[in-house]
Order: C-alpha cells, then sequence, then structure tokens
C-alpha cells in the first residue's frame, strides 16, 4: 500500500511533513495535485498532521488506476451536492429546523433511515410541487469537483450511479444534468399537484443503495475490488462495504472510520488525483 496525498494547491512544507512523519523513502508525484509517498507507514499523527496541512489522504494499492475500476457509485444530498434536498423542501413549510434535526439523528446512525424519512416526509403534506422546482433551482448547487469528476470518470470508461435515499425529482435532474448511466431515489406522490406526504413505491434506504450498487456490479461481469462509492453518512455505510475502494466527502463521524479516504480539503475530484 502506498500513501496517496492530495489537496488542491499541495503545499511542499506540509507534503515534505508527512514524508517524514512517515518515514516515506520517496515522494513521486502521480498528478499536478497529488503525490504517492513510497514505503511510508502509518503513523498516529498522519490525521492531524495531513489536516494541519490542509491535505488530504488515503492508502491505496500499489499500482492500482483508475481504469482498473469499472463501477462508480455515489450518494446525492451533502456529497454530490451541497444541500439534503428535505431539508429545503420543508423550508417552505416553515419546519426546516424540525426536519433538520430528524436527517441529521439518520444521518449520524442514531436513528433507523426508514423510519426518518417516513416521518420528514409526512411534514411536507400539502405543500406545492412547485416547491420542488425552487429548491432545485435556487437551492442545489453542486459541490466543488463534481463535474471534473464526472468527465473523468467517463474518459476511464466507468459506469456511473447515482443513488440516493433522497428524490427522484433531484436525481433525475442531475442523471441529465451530469451524464450518470443510472439513477435510483425515492418518488415523492403528488395529487392534484401537491405532495401527499406519502412516498410511492419501495424505499430507497441503506440496505437497497448497497442492493443497487451489486445488481449493477454483477449486470457488468466487475468484482468488488472493482467498485468505487462515496457518501457521507450512516445511510452510505452498506453500500461503501460493498465496494472495493470507499470515498467518504464531509463524512458523518459514524463513516469517518470506515471509509478508504476521507475527503475534508479537496473537491470531489480529489478522487481522479488518487490513481493517477
Amino acid at each position: 500500500m502506498n500513501l496517496v496525498v492530495f489537496a488542491e494547491d499541495v503545499d511542499s512544507l506540509a507534503l515534505k511533513n508527512v514524508a517524514k512523519l512517515t518515514g516515506a523513502h520517496a515522494i513521486e508525484q502521480i498528478t499536478p495535485r497529488s503525490f504517492r509517498l513510497l514505503a511510508a507507514q502509518n503513523h498516529a499523527e498522519l490525521a492531524r498532521t495531513c489536516s494541519a496541512g490542509g491535505l488530504d489522504y488515503a492508502w491505496v494499492p500499489a499500482g492500482r488506476r483508475l481504469k482498473d475500476f469499472g463501477l462508480f457509485v455515489t450518494d446525492m444530498d451533502s456529497t454530490l451536492i451541497n444541500i439534503e434536498c428535505i431539508d429545503e423542501i420543508a423550508d417552505m413549510q416553515g419546519l426546516k429546523a424540525e426536519v433538520a434535526a430528524i436527517t441529521e439523528a439518520a444521518m449520524e446512525g442514531e436513528i433507523d433511515f426508514r423510519e426518518s424519512l417516513l416521518r420528514r416526509v409526512s411534514l411536507l403534506a400539502g405543500l406545492p410541487e412547485q416547491a420542488l422546482e425552487e429548491v432545485y433551482t435556487h437551492r442545489l448547487q453542486l459541490n466543488p469537483g463534481a463535474e471534473r469528476l464526472m468527465k473523468g470518470l467517463q474518459r476511464a470508461g466507468l459506469n456511473t450511479v447515482l443513488v440516493s435515499g433522497g428524490f427522484t425529482y433531484f436525481t433525475a435532474r442531475l442523471k441529465q444534468r451530469l451524464g450518470f448511466d443510472h439513477a435510483f431515489a425515492n418518488e415523492l406522490e403528488v395529487i392534484d399537484g401537491h405532495l401527499s406526504g406519502r412516498i410511492v413505491g419501495d424505499i430507497v434506504d441503506a440496505a437497497a443503495k448497497a442492493t443497487h450498487l451489486q445488481r449493477i456490479r454483477d449486470q457488468l461481469g466487475l468484482q468488488a475490488h472493482q467498485v468505487i462509492a462515496m457518501g457521507d453518512g450512516a445511510n452510505d455505510i452498506p453500500m461503501m462495504n460493498a465496494a472495493g475502494f470507499s470515498v467518504a466527502f464531509h463524512p458523518k463521524p459514524a463513516l469517518r472510520e470506515l471509509a478508504d479516504c476521507c475527503i475534508e480539503h479537496s473537491g470531489l475530484d480529489g478522487v481522479l488525483d488518487l490513481f493517477g
């Protein structure tokens, strides 16, 4: 395993400090924004030292390249995009604080996601469907590096999947906008132009996310080590466990120790800098 250190703008002194701390034999540049520290050894102060230098890092198997993967699966809310859509929809009802508290508890793994989703969606009953367009147009933004990440993955030939415990209204638009091959999410029931407070069909929860990953992986004839999964909260743990390499973007504590790579300082496109 090699230690890969990356950032939007790597500070040379910070990089040398990490190399010294880990006893690396050499520093090898991978991309303009990432470096491989050869023969580095893990150290209890590695995370703190990297954070102090504005660096992200990951342990990557020697010789691993992006083209070795065939599938990339990512969460949407607070991962691909900057918001939790349901919280912003609830804001139209004057209920953002109440719904956001439930969302946070679910992402921390403190309450069951399915239960939390049904509770939150029920609070949206009566809201005009137009509120969804308002959120998409005026509140939703891609997180930094999203477009570059998608273009890089597509150039490398990876199949891309957007899977979310959020809503199809948003995943369908992002699928078209960014060129995902597949998108899966929950469908909000709309009656006479207003949200009913119910979900149509099966709920996409943590288990369903992993199931979608495994099904498409198998359809493509891939093995687990050929899959990258990215998320930010407890609801992403099963699908990340099903992937060969997992990336946590600004993760909740429940995910931080599990992921192969935590991105705290770079954009989403930092994934491209890991493998060259």
